[in-house]
């Protein structure tokens, strides 16, 4: 699904000569390569603060704790998602409100957003799914209606812009009250590790972020708030600053690829290629087809044993899970989330790809779907 290997074969010299410089500084962490790395993603994203952390589940959690939710508020996001973004509110008491996602974008629909905030709302979590933005401005003007904080899960989009109605853009991530990532290795902006980070334009929030990513410490052992240990190390840190600098040609290697996909699929009558919504940008974290009457696990298999991997993106969603289990939600009532399971699956999508490698995967998905 991802070739780091041949990725850092492009940058090794640069990669290599980071990582050596950050190991004879012995400045591991917080050295000044996190410093460094937390700037440029400031300038590249035009945020006022971010701040690095351990991973991008970390980044969700230390957001929900910096704005103050207590047990028993209620957060909206979408059933249609990975685990971390319902697994941490769930962690912190909170209650998490399922919405379902739009057909075409797989995002989450706005109007049942707002369908479904109550008294106890007091934060939507919107998840810039795949690579594309969320609708953010019927969310952002809910958000301002209703007095609710927005929390962007943006692990999968970082670099593509929300263009807004009058034209101005913003980069994913920097809209609402906090923005989240990952740097998981397979992201389209990845350490060789685990990492992730916050950012925000309100410097009081920032302070208490900073804090709270650092055992809730602002003075060495001085505890002033309760927080957790999660930082962003400054090897990876290091790795980081390399990759930035590419991420544009990055994304753009990655819509190429999605426009051979594109051709190749178009007359297929039982395959819906991704849908680029004409508010944003899209960088194609993954290329996610959908397929009428399909045996994922049949395809999938039948695709590995050509050795290309494929993934569904997501089997189960998330009220339907055995840990999320809820009395309020049952299978068929989010209709487009459970459609969307049963008939997603996601090729292989990185800055790798060569024309050989595309021609021999769409000719083997259109082998097996005849």
């Amino acid at each position: 699904m991802v070739d780091l290997k041949s990725q850092y074969d492009k940058i090794q010299q640069e990669i290599d000569t980071a990582v050596i410089d950050v190991i004879r500084s012995t400045q591991y962490i917080n050295g000044s390569e996190v410093k460094n790395f937390q700037h440029d993603l400031e300038e590249y994203l035009d945020v006022k603060h971010v701040i690095p952390c351990a991973n991008g589940t970390d980044a969700l959690q230390v957001a929900m704790m910096a704005l103050d939710l207590k047990p028993g508020d209620e957060v909206i996001t979408t059933s249609f998602t990975f685990v971390a973004t319902v697994e941490v509110i769930a962690l912190l008491g909170l209650t998490p409100v399922l919405v379902d996602v739009l057909p075409d974008t797989f995002n989450i629909d706005p109007e049942k957003v707002k369908n479904a905030i109550s008294p106890k709302t007091k934060a939507i979590v919107p998840v810039h799914l795949f690579g594309q933005c969320v609708d953010m401005e019927p969310l952002l003007e809910l958000a301002e209606k209703h007095n609710l904080f927005i929390i962007e899960d943006n692990a999968q989009a970082i670099g593509a812009d929300f263009i807004f109605g009058d034209g101005t853009r913003k980069k994913a991530g920097t809209l609402g009250t906090i923005g989240c990532t990952s740097f998981f290795p397979s992201k389209n902006l990845g350490c060789y590790g685990d990492g992730g980070a916050v950012f925000t334009n309100d410097d009081e929030l920032a302070k208490k972020l900073r804090v709270i990513v650092n055992h809730g410490m602002e003075v060495r052992y001085y505890h002033d708030s309760i927080g957790v240990n999660s930082r962003l190390d400054s090897i990876q840190a290091a790795i980081l600053r390399v990759k930035l600098k590419r991420l544009n040609d990055y994304a753009a290697a990655r819509r190429k690829a999605a426009c051979f996909y594109d051709r190749a699929f178009s007359n297929h009558p039982r395959i819906k290629t991704p849908v680029r919504s004409k508010f944003s940008t899209h960088v194609f974290h993954q290329y996610t087809l959908i397929i009428e009457n399909l045996d994922q696990f049949a395809l999938q298999k039948f695709l590995g044993e050509k050795d290309i991997p494929a993934m569904i993106y997501y089997p189960v969603p998330m009220h339907m899970q055995k840990a999320y289990t809820d009395p309020r939600y049952k299978e068929g009532d989010f209709p487009v989330t459970e459609m969307l399971s049963k008939s997603v699956i996601s090729l292989p999508m990185h800055t790798e790809l060569d024309e050989e490698q595309l021609k021999y995967i769409t000719e083997s998905v259109l082998e097996f779907l005849g």
